[in-house]
Formats: structure tokens, sequence, C-alpha cells
């Protein structure tokens, strides 16, 4: 006879999970709070569909806050397995010159999830909609929709904090806490981070782009751009830093970062072409010779003052490590992702909840943190089939 699993939440750890169950020993059921699933995974295909990176698995695995934690989970369903499983449905990827994995030209992210569901539906999947789960009976049983739900396993696919019009609200998070699980509060990642701008930089340059340019704080580099916003900055330069930049603000109120604006030079090659330059002029010797943008001159002859940005020396290392300072991130709803939540020591190594047995937390909502890119859902990805598989052996 088939065990039965519950798995509610609708998101990628949750389809990845039910894809790989074996049909011949489960019944499985995902239930899902809105009226349509995938909705979160449809937001994150607005702005670039990245599906994974496609770096070599030991790098990728170093992407992630704290490593070691999804290791095994990444060596047991790789961004190549991923990619595979993907071609198998029926889904072409490629990879753009960042790297980054993407569905082929011209396939949606409508058409992505659609192919995932034919796919559940196909292995027999049920999905019930508008179902929302709010606690637990006095057995131990979920409460959805005022209903206790009987299975043999259940998994909690419930998402972070972030995108609240997309169902992950976070919400559950004090239900879990009141239960005896280990928690901590979501904070944002992969966000906006604020700059108290100077009145006059920001009326000129809000908007503008900061490319090719490299971002550093307590040692950690990471190359890319960012955006100058009213706010502060956004952008792959500054999200792979969330980690570093939440300790700083965690501890001092206030973060420093470092913007290399020719990460492609050495200081010594920056400061001969300054010092060789046939212009008189400071400015038109950045313009021509380094290429700077208007808005990174314009940063530099704001911060900087007139003696230092005159000095071949001085500003040759300013234009190598520029500091900014760093006050705030931007709201939850407003990140990209969260970290907060599960917290690791909560649950085993197959992530299942240490004093509530054969129930286990997957994805997001588990505190853990990766950069854009692609590292996000592929983590989920390979958090649903590494517990999917320790189900089918235990079973």
């Amino acid at each position: 006879m088939k065990k039965t699993i519950s798995i509610i939440g609708g998101g990628p750890s949750a389809f990845l999970l039910a894809a790989f169950l074996d049909a011949t020993k489960f019944t499985t059921t995902i239930y899902e709070k809105n009226k349509t699933a995938g909705r979160k995974f449809l937001v994150a295909g607005k702005g670039g569909f990245n599906l994974t990176h496609s770096e070599p698995i030991e790098q990728l695995i170093k992407r992630y806050t704290p490593s070691d934690f999804l290791e095994e989970a990444l060596l047991n369903f790789t961004n190549t397995d991923f990619r595979n499983w993907l071609a198998q449905i029926g889904i072409s990827t490629y990879i753009g010159s960042s790297k980054r994995v993407y569905p082929k030209e011209g396939i949606k992210p409508i058409e992505v999830l659609n192919a995932i569901l034919d796919f559940l539906k196909k292995k027999g999947t049920i999905i019930k909609y508008e179902q929302t789960f709010t606690d637990w009976d006095i057995d131990n049983n979920p409460i959805i929709n005022n209903n206790s739900i009987q299975s043999d396993y259940t998994v909690f696919s419930l998402g972070g904090g972030s995108w609240k019009i997309t169902g992950s609200d976070g919400n559950w998070l004090n239900t879990f806490a009141k239960k005896g699980i280990n928690t901590t509060p979501f904070l944002a990642s992969n966000c906006a981070y604020q700059v108290n701008w100077e009145s006059d930089f920001i009326n000129k340059n809000e908007g503008s782009p900061l490319k090719n340019i490299a971002i550093s704080c307590q040692n950690v580099t990471q190359k890319g751009e960012a955006v100058i916003t009213k706010f502060g900055l956004e952008g792959n330069a500054i999200y792979g830093l969330s980690p570093q930049i939440r300790e700083e603000l965690h501890s001092n109120s206030k973060a420093t970062i470092f913007i290399d604006f020719k990460p492609t030079l050495t200081l010594e090659n920056v400061l001969s072409k300054i010092k060789s330059a046939i212009q008189k002029n400071t400015t038109a010797t950045l313009k021509k010779e380094l290429k700077l943008s208007t808005t990174q001159i314009d940063l530099l002859k704001t911060y900087l003052s007139k003696e230092v940005y005159l000095n071949p020396k001085s500003l040759a290392k300013f234009i190598k490590k520029f500091p900014l300072e760093i006050t705030n991130t931007a709201k939850l709803d407003e990140s990209i992702s969260t970290v907060g939540g599960i917290e690791l020591n909560a649950i085993t190594k197959s992530f299942e909840l240490k004093n509530l047995s054969n129930q286990f937390c997957i994805g997001e909502m588990i505190n853990w943190d990766a950069p854009t890119g692609g590292y996000l859902l592929q983590a989920c990805a390979s958090i649903g089939v590494f517990v999917a598989k320790h189900l089918n052996t235990v079973n």
C-alpha cells in the first residue's frame, strides 16, 4: 500500500520534491494557498529568468552562506543535473555571457512552469489550491483550512519573507516558533542598500549605472554592476555581499563597502595612465585614459577633496578603493530574497524537523543565503530532490 505525502506550499522546492518522489511508493498531494501555483517563480522570471548558474559545482557551492549546509544536496543534484532534467521535460537551456543559465530564447517563464506542472500531473501528483496552513492539531497533524491533514509524511515548503504579493509572506514563522521549533526573524537579502547621497550628486545621477566595477566588503569581492537610486545602490555587484553588509550593519549600525572602478587594472596601471596622460585636465584624463563614466567621475569629485582629486597618487588609490557608507537595507518585502526562518539546528541532515518526526522543511523557509544569478533556484531544486531521494530510500 502506498504511503501518503503532504507537501504544504507550491514553489520550486515543492515541485522538484514531487517530481523525484517514487510514484510507486507514494501518493503525493501539494497544498497551495494561492489560486495558482508558482507565483513567485513567475515573478522571478520578469527580471531575466536565471534557472541556475553554469560555474563548476565546487565553485558554485562556495556561493552559499553557509556553504557546508547545502553541499551534500548540491552535489546530489548539480546545476548540470538540473539542466538535464529540464531538457527531459521539454525545456532547453543555454548559458549566457554572464555564465547564468536561461531557458532557450523564446521560452517564457509560464511555459517552464507549465512544463513542470504537466510533468507532475502525469506522475499523478495532486495539487489543491486555496489551502492555507495555520497550525498543528494535538496529534501534530497540520491544520489546513481548519481541517487536520493526516499523512505519513509532511513536507513544508512555505517560502521566505519577501514578495508578499506572491503569497511568500513569512506569516508561518510565529506558528513554528510557538511549536518550539528554533526560528530566527527574516532579514532582507539581495536588496537595495541605503546610501545618504549628497543632494547635488543624486539629482544629477539618479538611475545611472556603474558598469564593470567590483565592490568589496570584509575582504569579499563581487564583480558586476550597480545602479544608483535615490535610496542608495542596487544590482548584482552589491547583492552578492549581502551577508557581509548585514553583519556590519548588525554590529555597527552601518557598513562600509569599497568600489573598484577599474577592476581589470592594478593600482600601478591606474597611476601610470594618469601620470602619462597627454591631457592636462584631470577629468579629461579619467574619461579618455581610464574610460570612467560621467557618474563615476562625479562620485570621485563629490566625495574627494580638490587636493586629493588633483593628486595622481591619491586619486589612483580612490579609483581602486572608493569607500561608501551603507546605512540600511531596503524593506523586507522589497528584497529579492530573505534570510532567516527555520534555524539550521532545528533540522537534521535530511531536513527533518528534530522535534516533529516525519515532518520536513525545504527551500527558502530555512536560514541560508545565496546571491542572485540562478543560485537561489538551484538550491531550492537541489533540496527538494535531496529530500525526495531520502524518502524514496527509507521506504
